[in-house]
């Protein structure tokens, strides 16, 4: 049998999950609206962006706020923890494990630049936790950097115990960190959150827990795209870190400065050129031809797509190859250069010592 008919089997099998799932709408998935910034509780609200599940196509519709007074950005209204389990479902793992795992085991390169980040700072670490870990390939990675260190992970999916079974981390934790964060008290060197606090649904609970595991005079490492990007104005819903709903809250680098400082930490190290990922202009091409091409076959839609369907969406992929090529030219050899000078970078990076 071919991975297609595989595949086809597979989503026929989860449809009659997904479908009972949304007999009854999607209403049950959102707490109430904020009418406050959930950073600094200000009133002071206004929308941001309107937009769908550009990703998995997903029913539903998402909103972010923007906070006048401190600028945070954020779901508003926020997924409850069964609308969290929705939209996460089938994404990083099963129907999705496969392709994430591909798409995450071929970034060597921007592992093994996370990783350098720290050794101006502490070149030995002798044990780091990397929360948010996923399938463990940055710990896999950072391993060239620093081998003397000992990498685990922290997950509150399945991929955490694949990165152990891998031999990608030495210890996976599976859970939410603020709960797990007693038990490693003081434990770590450095603490990791590449791409994760914009994923909590309390991020200053995270970084408590931050600073719970991380011993004094350790570090704390954290990448998060960055909201003030030009890109993120320029491109509106098509900007592909705003990945809605998975990605909750939008913090500007000030503001988590701040919050970081409040907490004890120092922040030693911020930077804008080395996290960007020259990937705007090509995910922008991409996710309009996706979502204006007709769907693909998944569990959460009524029924699989005829032939005519599938045609038509192969032929429009087909002709908007020369746009993705060009958009992937422009982002990797004119823009990536000067992509910080023109503020375009797409993410942030700090670096903090905890006094």
């Amino acid at each position: 049998m071919s991975d297609k008919s595989k595949n086809s089997e597979r989503v026929a099998a989860l449809r009659p999950a997904y479908q009972a799932d949304l007999a009854d709408g999607t209403d049950r998935f959102f707490a109430p609206r904020r009418t406050t910034c959930p950073w600094c509780e200000s009133d002071g609200l206004t929308t941001r962006l309107h937009t769908t599940d550009l990703l998995q196509h997903k029913p539903g519709r998402f909103s972010l706020d923007r906070c006048t007074d401190c600028g945070h950005t954020f779901q508003n209204p926020q997924l409850t923890a069964e609308g969290l389990e929705f939209y996460y479902r089938d994404f990083y793992d099963g129907l999705g494990e496969q392709r994430m795992s591909g798409t995450f085991g071929g970034r060597t390169a921007m592992y093994r630049d996370r990783a350098e980040a720290m050794v101006p700072h502490d070149p030995t670490p002798k044990n780091w936790l990397d929360v948010g870990t996923g399938h463990g390939h940055f710990c896999e990675a950072a391993r060239t950097v620093l081998p003397g260190t000992c990498f685990d992970g922290l997950d509150f999916t399945d991929g955490v115990d694949l990165a152990a079974r891998e031999g990608r981390v030495e210890h996976a934790y599976r859970g939410a960190f603020p709960d797990l964060a007693p038990d490693l008290a003081a434990r770590y060197d450095v603490v990791s959150m590449f791409h994760y606090l914009e994923h909590s649904t309390d991020p200053d609970r995270e970084l408590r827990a931050a600073h719970e595991a991380v011993r004094p005079g350790g570090h704390l490492l954290i990448e998060v795209p960055d909201p003030e990007s030009r890109y993120a104005r320029l491109l509106g819903r098509w900007w592909l870190p705003w990945l809605q709903p998975q990605h909750l809250h939008f913090m500007p680098v000030a503001n988590l400065r701040r919050r970081l400082t409040e907490l004890g930490f120092t922040v030693v190290a911020e930077q804008h050129a080395e996290p960007h990922d020259p990937v705007d202009l090509l995910a922008a091409v991409w996710l309009t031809l996706d979502h204006t091409a007709p769907r693909d076959d998944a569990p959460w839609l009524p029924e699989p797509p005829g032939a005519l369907r599938r045609t038509l969406r192969t032929a429009l992929l087909l002709a908007g190859v020369p746009a993705l090529l060009t958009a992937t030219l422009l982002d990797r050899l004119a823009i990536r250069p000067l992509s910080h000078r023109l503020g375009l970078s797409n993410a942030y990076r700090l670096v903090a010592r905890r006094e």
